[in-house]
């Protein structure tokens, strides 16, 4: 059991890593190296937890590992973290747009309590915010208001599930501030629809910011 809540502690953070990128930035070199190497020890692990096969079984001495399986092992382990970072950089309308939405859906529901979960979804809220970011000038103007409804939504969800936990927090306060930078110059890119939206949720968030 601990050695499973390990790996999904793991898994946990990995994500969370990867959700705190900025669209279009790439990992840093420490955590891509954690990463293949925890890849690569989960396969060794594997290989030394093998069973041996009985004596009378061995007709022939055991081969070593093929070279080629070694850069299979290394291949895949590529493949995983090149996925996982298209994933993260997808911004609605891409084909991988969906996977990221169910990563960050995981990481929420596998919160251990309504602070972290609002938190999460709070963070999933800024991750909308630069996507109308990325998406603005986009020749589908259907996209940039889902996205800022998508916004709302995680925003109200998130902060109703904070308040709840820890009433005076000051994060709260704080993503008000960094939310209020991203959304508001948005404004004048934004089309009539769209700027009625947009200007609804930085009042929203202006009264998160307010004493009381």
């Amino acid at each position: 059991m601990g050695r499973a809540r390990r790996r999904r502690e793991r898994v946990l953070e990995h994500l969370t890593e990867l959700r705190r990128l900025p669209i279009g930035g790439a990992p840093e070199p420490s955590f891509r190296a954690r990463l293949r190497a925890e890849l690569l020890s989960g396969a060794l692990a594997a290989e030394r937890a093998r069973p041996a096969a009985p004596k009378h079984a061995r007709r022939r001495p055991a081969r070593r590992r093929p070279l080629l399986s070694h850069l299979a092992t290394f291949g895949l382990a590529a493949a995983m973290m090149i996925s996982a970072f298209a994933t993260y950089q997808a911004v609605p309308g891409d084909s991988l747009y969906p996977l990221k939405r169910a990563a960050e859906s995981t990481l929420v529901r596998l919160s251990s309590d309504d602070a972290e979960r609002g938190e999460r979804e709070l963070d999933s809220a800024k991750t909308r915010a630069k996507e109308v970011a990325t998406l603005l000038g986009s020749s589908d103007g259907t996209l940039v208001g889902e996205t800022l409804t998508e916004m709302e939504k995680s925003t109200r969800s998130g902060i109703s599930r904070l308040k709840r936990a820890e009433p005076r927090s000051p994060k709260i306060e704080k993503f008000a501030r960094d939310q209020k930078e991203v959304v508001g110059p948005m404004l004048p890119q934004l089309n009539e629809d769209q700027q009625t939206q947009a200007e609804g949720y930085l009042h929203y968030i202006e009264g998160l910011a307010a004493p009381g």
